[in-house]
Parts: C-alpha cells; structure tokens; sequence
C-alpha cells in the first residue's frame, strides 16, 4: 500500500509516497481503508521538524482522517467491516478529564505513525463513528479541529444564548467554533486580516466581523459589547494579551493555537483585573467526539471545507496550509 513519509530531512519538499505492507488486526484492532484526511497547523510542525514535534525516525503524518473499517481483529464489539469511522487524536483519552496517562502516543507526531496512508491499524477504543450526512472529507476535519472546538466552546466558556463569544481568524477550529457558539444561541464575532474572508464568515452566521490587520480588534470588541467586552474568547492563535484585554471581567478564554509563536506575553494585572479564566485546550476525548456528533447530525451542521487535493497532491495540499489563505479546512482525498 502507499503511504506518505517524513523523515530524515524535513520540509514539505521532503515527503515521499513509499510503499508498506498493509496491516493486518491483531486482536482488538481494526483497519481502515481511508476515504480522506484533513490537515491541521499542528501536522505543519511536524513536516518541517519543529521543537516536540519532530520525529525521531521516518513518520506518516497528519491525525485526522475518516475510513470504512475494512477488516478487524477478535474481540470486536463497538464496530463491524463497512461502518465509516475516525480515530480520535489521544487513544487513551476516552472520557473523564484530562490526566498524563491519557495524552500518551498523539498520533502522527514524534512517537506514532498518522493516518496518511491508503490502509492504517487502529485500536477498536479510539474510533468513533461519524454523522452520516456528511462527506468523506467533510467527516476528516472531525477529529482535530471539531473536537477541539466542541472543547474550547462548550466545555471551557462561561457564556449562554445571548452572550458574546469571539473567534479569532477564520481557520477549521475557528470557523468550527462559531458554528457551536451560534448552536448554543451565542452572538460570534470572527476576526480576519481579509475582508472578504469576513464577508464569508458573516454569510455563515458571525453577527460581526472584525479586520485587525487595519483595526485594534480588543478595542472594536469593547466597541460591539458597549464597553462591557466578550464572555468568551477562543485564542487560535496565541495572542493572550490581547485576549484578556477583549474579554470582560469574569470571562474566560480557551487557548488553542500557536499560529503567533511558541510564547505569550500577558499582562498580569490586566488578567486579575479581569477575574477571568484561561483554560488551555488539547483536542478532547472520545465522550467529546462522540457528543460532539450527536449535535452535528441532530443540527445537520457542515463542516467548512475550503480545497481538496487528490492523493499525488499532499505536497500541495501543505504547501496551500502553509500559505494561510484558506477559509475552513484543508482535506486530501485517498480514495479516488
């Protein structure tokens, strides 16, 4: 079977398809055949080699993915051959809070292969199956970014219908996340440095648009909420400071991204001025995607997804994540 491979040297002109024998379950295990994947900022730092997430050795990258289960082990009882399926993020992470035993073995990063393959072996426990109406690549931004923003927006806010949550840019997590905080009745305002990106958000349902490449955006926020400023801030991109300085006093902000850099600077008294509450988010559980699903089917909510490239066309596909022009997700298409 052909997969994709980083290792050795790295850079987007460094992967190469390489052939590999196709796995065979061993018990409690599945194979997928997979139909599609989609690519997160995180699958970026792993191509180019950056700081924890450079592989020791050759790796297949990128986490999400959605495949028709192909083949399984003995002991299989949650899902049977031609169920459509993705495997969560953290296999261990199944339910409950967060804990170090259940952040082990991520996949498609330093310690384990990822799923950019025609055929991958995942365990029975970490797949979940996916909403039904929605396509393969539709289903394969789930895993990362809708869990992800599932978590940012409904395990980590403080707000209710009628609130104000603002989304920073207008990526999957991002465009995810306004999605859920309009479920839940919130008013989103999204931010961009392009206008029309804006334009598009607001034909979603953002209730306003914010440009900060010509605008102070924390300022324009206390503008939109009459001085009181946002109950809910989702941080895509690691710009603290400025979240604190937009969300009012007793708010909260999830911090998700790291498009920004590898730091922060916060002001200290500023964040106690405001009583307001950080909470750092690493994708989610299994409980999560799976509830997670339940709201997307019973809403009928799409997933946004800006381009999709063909198999032969992952260095490509990269290359357009790496150029921050798209609006949604970026998917690769395995099954032709």
């Amino acid at each position: 079977m052909r997969v994709i491979e980083i290792g050795g040297k790295f850079g987007i002109d460094s992967l190469k398809v390489v052939e590999r024998p196709e796995p065979v379950p061993g018990p409690g295990q599945i194979v997928l055949k997979v139909q599609a994947v989609s690519l997160n900022y995180r699958d970026l730092l792993v191509v180019n080699g950056v700081n924890r997430w450079r592989p020791a050795s050759a790796r297949i990258p990128v986490s999400d993915a959605v495949g028709i289960v192909e083949a399984t082990g003995s002991g299989i009882s949650r899902v049977k051959q031609g169920d459509r399926v993705a495997p969560i993020f953290y296999p261990k992470w199944l339910e409950g809070e967060v804990s170090p035993e259940k952040l082990v073995f991520p996949l498609a990063g330093a310690v384990a292969d990822g799923l950019l393959a025609e055929y991958v072996v995942v365990e029975e426990t970490s797949a979940v199956l996916v909403p039904p109406h929605l396509s393969a690549e539709e289903a394969a931004t789930l895993p990362c970014a809708g869990v992800t923003a599932w978590n940012a927006v409904v395990f980590a806010s403080r707000f209710g219908p009628g609130d104000t949550v603002v989304v920073l840019g207008t990526g999957g997590v991002s465009l995810f996340a306004m999605q859920f905080a309009k479920m839940l009745g919130a008013r989103v305002i999204v931010t961009s440095s392009s206008d029309q990106k804006l334009a598009r958000a607001a034909q979603l349902g953002a209730s306003a648009g914010i440009n900060y490449a010509s605008t102070d955006w924390p300022q324009a926020v206390l503008e939109i909420t009459e001085g009181v400023g946002a109950d809910h801030v989702v941080d895509t991109v690691g710009d603290l400071e400025k979240a604190v300085s937009a969300v009012r006093v007793g708010g909260s902000v999830a911090f998700v991204g790291l498009l920004t850099g590898m730091d922060s600077k916060v002001d200290l008294v500023a964040l106690m001025g405001k009583s307001a509450r950080i909470q750092a988010i690493d994708v989610g559980s299994r409980e999560m995607f799976r509830n997670m699903n339940r709201a997307i089917a019973f809403h009928a909510i799409r997933p946004i997804v800006d381009r999709i490239f063909d198999f032969s066309e992952a260095a490509q596909a990269f290359q357009y994540l790496a150029g921050a022009k798209h609006f949604g997700k970026i998917c690769i298409r395995i099954e032709s």
